[in-house]
């Protein structure tokens, strides 16, 4: 066991903080810790880095144990006490700096090897035996491997060649707190901490620090809003709610179902027990009216049995959250937005070009692409805050746009929330914009917080508030799960789900993009490439043509690049023509073969679909059932087995997808 937590609490003053904190890790062991926004999460990771002293309860590691820290933004509010005086170094050379050590010791054997050469004898063989246990640690150490593992790390996370040699203090809040992550991994201590690690990462690099960490030697504990991310990495899901934590052994959607069906058990419980204690109080209160012995015997016998009853608390409420409604007040034509040939760049630099687009009524489209490529700019270029310097951008009949500014410009600082909304809408009542605060967890005086005093998280769902309330047909949200918790993510992905409007949107969270998204956008510097599903269906594409190539011909994606004819026609046209009627004969024969098989293979997903389907249904009449919904175990065997099937349903539904092409 490398750590234990037990019964830990933390007050701040009179406020409790946490309260009956237990849970364990093992040694490689990578655990989620979840919950909302101030539930606890980062003041744990504070009592476990040694920063804060538990008012209460215990914590161990293992002897030897080394722990490494990413704070949450470390670089965002510009300073890190650890690094912020290295910033004439370079980003290479702050990197390098973790193997100091390293080169300590290669510095020692370069200077043994020079002292071979004017020994002998016994001294001699004294060097060369100090020599060679020097050369074995060095090697085990990771000696030959310092070079490739920085710049493994810095092309994982994003940085490009050009940028290694940079001073670190030119680097923004963003690629500084890279950069740290990037340094405490190379560290490799033996519990990593980390506070949101998936910020300021685009979707490649995210990519590759879930496999760094997946095959990491050490354990990991990760706070993150990245559900996509938590799946991957974590087995284990710490929550802590009402300040206590509980422990699902699984990762992010094994907890997510598994707390579901555990508080709605919980709640059939108490409510089954409240109404049985009601029904005792009740034959007791009539008994007793009969002021008869033999009802006295039997009331009193049955207040016996009520006392033995052993009480089963009410379950804790689910923290409150907000109510997100989205509907457009217009309907629009059935097409909504044109984008053609947009060309965009700064000071004589082209950021992008050849940017062509259409989107229908009721198409939800993700923008994904590497940060820096263009997302935000070709947003503001659509809602007209920016001119491009060509192309054109064309709305269809109706359209009423909602926009949702990732840096939240759009908000007045002079203003509170109350005065935001009430000078946007002045003909809403104060009841019915307090009634609309109150849907995004603005109680009470809440409603009169300053803006400029806001949490991004809180910005956020102030400007969700003005995009419910403006009725718009087509929303563009520019990264509207930044700064949300899970629970609210969930419920923006409901509303968006059944928002029936058009939707454009950037986001970095693939479980938000598959969850809500009928089209991905890929944007790169020469043109935008559309992929005709959500996000798995877009890796499983990609796997399929290739990282770097669009096949025109693949029934989910169709390309809009400035040379069309030239990039609808990768593989250019044939120039070698066989007039043999041998050679067409077999490669009609070939073709027939092929499609036999394919034949084959689909009938067989068919009927293995259909098995699973129909397991499936029996799942769920066996959970409709009232004999199995009281019972705990037998509700969640069904449960289980019905999530086993449901999965194994979705790898099937995509390879006959993938078939079917």
């Amino acid at each position: 066991m490398l750590l234990q937590c037990k019964n830990l609490y933390k007050n701040i003053g009179t406020t409790e903080i946490l309260t009956n904190v237990s849970f364990t890790i093992e040694t490689r062991e990578k655990a989620a810790l979840v919950g909302v926004n101030g539930a606890g999460k980062t003041s744990l990771f504070r009592l476990l880095t040694g920063d804060w002293q538990p008012d209460g309860g215990m914590y161990a590691l293992a002897a030897d144990t080394k722990i490494g820290y990413l704070p949450q933004g470390a670089w965002d509010e510009g300073g890190n006490s650890e690094l912020s005086n290295k910033g004439h170094h370079s980003l290479y050379n702050e990197l390098d700096s973790v193997f100091l050590p390293l080169k300590q010791m290669e510095d020692s054997l370069r200077a043994l090897e020079s002292s071979m050469g004017t020994l002998g004898g016994a001294e001699l063989d004294r060097i060369m035996k100090k020599y060679d246990r020097l050369m074995e640690e060095f090697k085990q150490k990771g000696g030959y491997e310092q070079a490739s593992r920085v710049r493994g790390v810095l092309t994982g996370l994003g940085f490009p060649a050009e940028d290694w040699e940079k001073p670190f203090n030119v680097l923004s809040g963003g690629q500084r707190t890279r950069a740290s992550l990037g340094k405490l991994l190379l560290t490799s201590p033996d519990l990593l901490l980390l506070d949101e690690p998936t910020n300021h990462l685009d979707i490649d690099s995210v990519i590759w620090l879930e496999e760094y960490l997946r095959g990491y030697n050490g354990a990991v504990i990760a706070i993150s809003h990245d559900r996509y991310f938590l799946n991957r990495v974590t087995t284990k899901t710490i929550e802590i709610e009402h300040k206590t934590s509980h422990t699902y052994n699984g990762n992010y959607s094994f907890y997510a179902n598994k707390k579901a069906v555990d508080r709605e058990i919980a709640f059939k419980h108490y409510f089954q027990q409240q109404k049985e204690i009601k029904h005792h109080e009740g034959v007791i209160k009539t008994l007793r009216s009969y002021k008869t012995e033999a009802a006295i015997i039997r009331a009193k016998s049955r207040e016996k049995l009520l006392a033995k009853i052993e009480r089963v608390e009410k379950p804790e409420e689910a923290p409150e959250n907000m109510r997100l409604v989205l509907k457009p007040k217009i309907q629009s034509g059935n097409d909504v937005l044109m984008a053609e040939n947009i060309r965009m760049g700064f000071g004589g630099a082209t950021l992008f070009d050849g940017i062509s687009f259409d989107l229908k009524r009721g198409e939800r489209a993700a923008v994904i692409g590497p940060n820096g490529i263009g997302k935000t700019t070709l947003f503001k270029i659509i809602v007209g805050d920016y001119a491009p310097l060509s192309g054109n951008i064309n709305y269809g009949v109706n359209v009423k746009i909602g926009y949702f500014d990732q840096s939240q410009q759009r908000l007045s600082k002079s203003k509170n929330i109350f005065e935001e909304l009430a000078d946007t809408y002045p003909r809403l009542t104060q009841l019915e914009i307090r009634n609309t605060l109150a849907a995004f967890v603005f109680i009470g005086d809440d409603v009169y917080k300053p803006i400029s005093a806001l949490s991004g998280g809180e910005r956020g769902r102030v400007s969700l508030a003005k995009i419910m309330l403006g009725g718009a047909n087509l929303l563009i949200l520019d990264e509207p799960t930044n700064h949300l918790d899970m629970y609210s993510k969930e419920i923006l992905e409901s509303a968006l789900r059944q928002y029936s409007g058009t939707l454009l949107y950037i986001s970095h969270d693939r479980y938000f993009i598959n969850n809500t998204a009928t089209k991905i956008m890929e944007m790169a510097a020469n043109g935008l490439t559309m992929y005709n599903g959500d996000y798995d269906y877009y890796v499983e594409k990609k796997k399929q043509i290739g990282l770097d190539s669009i096949d025109p011909s693949s029934k989910g994606a169709v390309s809009f690049r400035r040379q069309k004819t030239a990039q609808n026609n990768i593989n250019g046209p044939s120039t070698h023509t066989d007039n043999s009627q041998k050679s067409d004969w077999i490669k009609k024969k070939e073709a027939e073969s092929l499609e036999r098989k394919k034949k084959a293979r689909l009938e067989r997903l068919e009927n293995e679909i259909a098995a699973i389907e129909k397991k499936a249904e029996e799942c769920n009449a066996c959970l409709n059932q009232d004999t199995v919904a009281y019972d705990a175990l037998a509700l969640q065997t069904f449960y289980e087995e019905k999530i086993e099937l449901e999965e194994k349903l979705m790898v099937l539904y995509d390879k006959w997808h993938i078939e079917q092409s």
